[in-house]
């Protein structure tokens, strides 16, 4: 059996003593892509750092290539680099940011052409940018100077923590496409967070859910937050903004959140039971899951959006794209609360 690249264990963080992650288990398979997705807050952040080791973790243990790691383990800190959201360049030249890593540990050979190809894979010329200062780059640049940083020492583990937030769109796609040249040509395994959903779904192995510091699911569940409120007619939901509503069981409480992973697409409404609650929406996209190879309809109701699943012969059938008008249903009483 292949040993997977990190195993957690029983893992639980907090800041302050606030909780902000609680994960009973995880492997990660090495060589492959994980996209994780959540609301701010959830942990995504929280986890890179845990994963990169950057911190020790409060409660439980990290295992990478099967030996347990953490701050000061070598194999782990040679092997595993981290880009944060808002990555900080030394106030040096973007030759010296990138060498810097190389030269701490050590490891100088050929270090110009390192340098130099490390910059060509996040679309920068080294003749134009390595002796640049630092304080001369736009924001996207500083962006890719500090990617290239992290590619040059060709990691065993590379984390990215939303990094195609605040970047021009020039800059994203090469950020995007260096990671998955990383992966390709080193085997490098990635783990992402980002709002970038779509790019997510269309590259990840495993999509990871994080919810209030917990997994939650595979990153296509429909999550809808409350204030949840008692209905004239006894039962609960929440109005729209389109003044549709959506309908639950009995909340937990007022600011639980609902997690609605049984929407249904019914052909014909007649088919819909008396337990059964409908939503009318307008199909926004479809995108393929690769893994899975099932085909997933992205709905706006009102200012909130829902996923579904379906396969192509349902899709073709009914003749489906973006900006026709979908009923979905499902059943209140299969609603997971979080």
């Amino acid at each position: 059996m292949e040993t997977p690249i990190f195993e957690i264990r029983s893992l639980a963080h907090s800041y302050d003593k606030k909780p902000v992650l609680d994960i009973d288990y995880l492997q990660v398979s090495d060589s492959s892509i994980v996209g994780l997705v959540g609301p701010n807050g959830s942990g995504k952040s929280t986890l890179l750092r845990l994963l990169g080791m950057i911190e020790r973790p409060g409660k439980g243990e990290i295992y990478f290539n099967g030996h347990e790691a953490g701050p000061f383990s070598v194999d782990a800190r040679f092997n595993i680099t981290l880009l944060p959201q808002d990555p900080v360049l030394m106030k040096r030249s973007v030759f010296a940011n990138i060498s810097y890593g190389l030269k701490l540990r050590g490891d100088s050979d050929d270090i110009g052409a390192r340098v130099s190809h490390a910059l060509s894979m996040v679309g920068l010329a080294s003749e134009e940018f390595s002796r640049r200062p630092w304080y001369a780059l736009s924001g996207g640049e500083v962006q890719r100077v500090a990617l290239a940083a992290r590619l040059a020492l060709k990691p065993k583990v590379l984390l990215l923590d939303e990094p195609t937030a605040n970047v021009d769109a020039v800059s994203a796609q090469m950020i995007k496409e260096a990671a998955l040249k990383a992966r390709r040509d080193w085997g490098t395994t990635l783990i992402i967070a980002s709002h970038d959903h779509q790019w997510l779904y269309d590259i990840s192995d495993r999509i990871l859910h994080l919810f209030r510091g917990k997994i939650c699911g595979s990153g296509r569940e429909n999550i809808v937050f409350g204030p949840w409120e008692k209905l004239k007619d006894g039962t609960w939901g929440k109005f729209l903004s389109d003044d549709q509503i959506i309908r639950v069981s009995e909340p937990p409480g007022e600011s639980a959140a609902a997690i609605i992973d049984s929407l249904e697409f019914l052909e014909n409404i007649s088919d819909k039971t008396d337990t059964d609650a409908c939503l009318q929406g307008i199909v926004l996209n479809l995108s393929l899951d690769r893994s899975s190879g099932q085909i997933f309809i992205t709905l706006s109701v009102g200012v909130n959006t829902f996923t579904i699943s379906m396969i192509d012969q349902q899709i073709r059938a009914n003749n489906l794209y973006p900006g026709k008008p979908l009923t979905v249903c499902y059943s209140p009483c299969k609603i997971k609360w979080v």
